[in-house]
């Protein structure tokens, strides 16, 4: 049994942040384990409220499970503000997981900011340098490289890659789900060997909570198993687009991805 640790917020509605790693990593077979860095008050329809942890006790989650039991692979999620970022990156750098996977949750699908500017200063300069593996959004990746990329091609989203690549990360990923194509979400994978697309049919879906916190940790899940980077793109996309495709009707607004499909369909939850 691979070990994979989740570091980041608490959804109270289940279907995001630290409850959506935790179903990730059961469904793709290694044992999870979490550090919660917010809790949040939320549901189908929104947040309305957050309380940030004290970046010492964030500090001691991850101490109290790297000094007793091997972790395989890390995944990041919110950090909150730039002093849990601090926090999480002086730990991890003592503790040196063999896998890191950082899903920056900076900038929401409305193009919201997330994180106040000083807190995107830290993200980039104390954490990208130890991430194997970052997982943008469009907006995140926009940010990131400082170039647009709405209905961007190929050329230019390798381009954005390669400057997000210069801040020491290891590979980039940048999600496509937030482009303008009516019928495909492609995304693109940006290492020192090149770039490659993976693309799958758009879906008419409207039950999506949780979408990239459960790619991150699916992909965090199977990199800790082994597989190459390009595998697990691959499986990763496969296993996220399925929970879309059997999205659940929970509650009033936009419901979360199914995590379970291949033990039991959605249609039992209409």
């Amino acid at each position: 049994m691979y070990n994979v640790l989740s570091i980041a917020g608490s959804d109270s509605s289940g279907g995001a942040g630290i409850q959506a790693d935790l179903k990730a990593f059961a469904a793709n077979g290694v044992y999870g384990m979490t550090v919660i860095t917010a809790v949040t008050a939320q549901n189908t329809r929104g947040v309305t409220a957050i309380r940030v942890l004290d970046p010492e006790i964030v500090s001691a989650q991850i101490d109290a499970v790297f000094s007793d039991i091997r972790v395989d692979a890390v995944k990041i999620g919110m950090l909150a503000d730039g002093k849990i970022i601090s926090a999480v990156a002086r730990t991890l750098a003592r503790w040196k997981p063999p896998v890191l996977v950082l899903d920056p949750v900076m900038v929401a699908k409305s193009g919201h900011r997330l994180l106040a500017p000083d807190a995107e200063e830290s993200l980039i300069r104390e954490l990208l340098p130890l991430a194997d593996l970052l997982t943008p959004n469009i907006p995140e990746a926009e940010t990131l490289s400082g170039m647009e990329l709405q209905n961007a091609d190929g050329a230019l989203m390798e381009k954005a890659g390669r400057r997000i690549l210069e801040t020491g990360v290891g590979a980039v990923l940048i999600k496509g789900g937030h482009s303008q194509d009516p019928e495909s979400s492609a995304d693109i994978l940006i290492d020192a060997g090149g770039s490659r697309v993976y693309t799958a049919p758009r879906l008419e879906a409207l039950h999506t909570h949780g979408t990239g916190c459960s790619l991150s940790s699916t992909l965090a899940a199977l990199l800790a198993g082994g597989l190459s980077l390009d595998d697990a793109v691959r499986r990763a996309k496969s296993y996220i687009s399925e929970g879309i495709a059997h999205g659940i009707p929970l509650g009033g607004g936009c419901g979360p991805i199914h995590h379970f499909y291949s033990l039991y369909g959605g249609e039992e939850l209409a």
